[in-house]
């Protein structure tokens, strides 16, 4: 499948985790793909050597089940960029989809082979307006206080894929247990796994973070991550908000979807979200912000610089729709400031 797209080579296999790691370091490559499940040395192993010795991106396959789901997060831990099902059927029936889809995952998470190292610290990387992202800035932009006041929000979503994971837990992990403030996640992520996830964020969290079910009602202090295969939805009025959790129609690219969640949030509480675009790829959360931001809500999203895939945060900035651009660890800096 990968040999078939001309702008990819296979260079070299390994049977073994450890012939993994000497297979990297003989041969260099620029994206490595790996099975969580290899004998001698786990895959999971496997990886921690690889980005310890010589940082690659690496695809993990792994099972749609709830121990694959803990194995998986594990590898994405250890500084694995993305994962798809060891069983493609689980992907599509139709061969040709599945084979499209590795190939644009493997091209995709080649191209940020930077990404493959210690994300830079927030301290120096400064926050910077929007339209400062296409070029660098000659000084640090004024932070807009506006922007973080606190009583100006209701709620907080907050969208991601490719890298998102990570992502969620560097930002979720910097917000008090007394946040002020209800959180949406929306994670690009399969069914099987959201529970496990939400699972691992509520332990290393100080708020409290669960797999969104529905009737579950939006508290300071409490993220619902929406669970996979399904859409979330708002119910209820003012700040008695509930969640509804849908199935997706036919015509869903993505289950959950940030756009839909955005839009949920727009009509629900207008002017009073603050929605953020994480890295992740394609451009879900587009149109949505979009939404947001003419009701009178605020958008930020994370730069390209600390992003795995830029993609959805690039889709959102340059369409003029976000007010910050800002490092991974200075979002939830930001966020924090709303305490």
């Amino acid at each position: 499948m990968l040999n078939a797209d001309p702008g990819l080579e296979v260079v070299g296999e390994a049977a073994t985790g450890r012939e993994a790691i000497e297979q990297a370091l003989r041969l260099q490559p620029d994206v490595i793909t790996m099975d969580i499940e290899m004998p001698e040395l786990d895959g999971i192993s496997a990886v921690r050597e690889i980005m310890r010795q010589r940082p690659t991106p690496i695809l993990m396959f792994s099972s749609l089940t709830h121990e694959g789901a803990q194995a998986t997060l594990d590898a994405l831990e250890a500084g694995a960029v993305d994962f798809m099902p060891k069983r493609f059927a689980d992907i599509s029936a139709d061969a040709s989809q599945v084979q499209r889809q590795l190939q644009s995952r493997v091209r995709e998470i080649g191209r940020r082979r930077s990404l493959a190292r210690p994300i830079p610290a927030a301290a120096s990387v400064a926050a910077r307006p929007a339209t400062a992202a296409a070029a660098p800035a000659a000084a640090p932009a004024p932070r807009p206080q506006a922007a973080v006041r606190a009583g100006r929000y209701e709620l907080v979503v907050i969208g991601t894929s490719t890298g998102g994971p990570v992502a969620l837990q560097r930002v979720l992990t910097q917000l008090p247990a007394s946040y002020p403030l209800p959180l949406l996640l929306i994670q690009h992520m399969p069914a099987s796994f959201t529970a496990a996830f939400a699972e691992r964020l509520n332990q290393l969290c100080a708020i409290e973070v669960k797999e969104a079910a529905d009737g579950d009602v939006l508290l300071p202090g409490r993220a619902l991550l929406a669970p996979g295969g399904k859409q979330i939805a708002l119910k209820g009025s003012g700040r008695q908000l509930a969640v509804r959790i849908v199935e997706p129609a036919p015509d869903h690219l993505y289950k959950p979807s940030v756009d839909i969640a955005f839009t949920e949030a727009a009509r629900y509480c207008p002017g009073k979200v603050l929605g953020v675009v994480l890295t992740g790829m394609g451009s879900d959360g587009c149109e949505g912000a979009r939404l947001l931001k003419q009701t009178g809500s605020t958008v930020w999203s994370q730069d390209e610089a600390t992003s795995v895939i830029y993609g959805m945060p690039a889709a959102v900035a340059k369409a003029g729709l976000s007010d910050l651009v800002l490092p991974l660890d200075a979002v939830g800096a930001e966020l924090a400031r709303l305490h």
